[in-house]
């Protein structure tokens, strides 16, 4: 057996018009509706549904919680770029740029925390 791709993750949050505006200012995404009014945030090759914490959809996470995920996304904006726009928006880099190791090798990243405080990680292939 061989795992192509990850086709999608769920974050679980506070308030999911907030994170929409979040990763639509901070990152570039672009929200999704789909079925029974669910929204997910689209990027790339992939995208990331949104469960509202205490209404998740079954099946779920064990324990799903606001805050848990810790994520990392490629791009090809320099870092430097990418830390500016988040600047600009009021959005605190807490590390970085820093040298980090990736899925396929070594990655220049930069860290911040969105809305319900999961870590993200934006970073350049180096």
């Amino acid at each position: 057996m061989r795992m192509e791709r990850l086709d999608h993750l769920v974050l679980t949050v506070k308030d999911i018009a907030a994170a929409c505006e979040f990763y639509e200012t901070a990152l570039g995404m672009r929200t999704e509706t789909f079925a029974d009014n669910r929204k997910a945030l689209v990027f790339g090759s992939g995208k990331i549904n949104l469960h509202q914490a205490g209404k998740e959809f079954e099946p779920m996470a064990l324990r799903p919680a606001p805050g848990s995920a810790d994520l990392c996304f490629v791009t090809q904006t320099p870092v430097s770029v990418v830390a500016e726009h988040l600047r600009a928006h009021s959005i605190a880099i807490i590390e970085g740029p820093a040298t980090r190791t990736g899925a396929f090798g070594p990655l220049l990243s930069i860290y911040f925390r969105d809305p319900d405080g999961n870590l993200i990680e934006v970073a350049n292939e180096a």
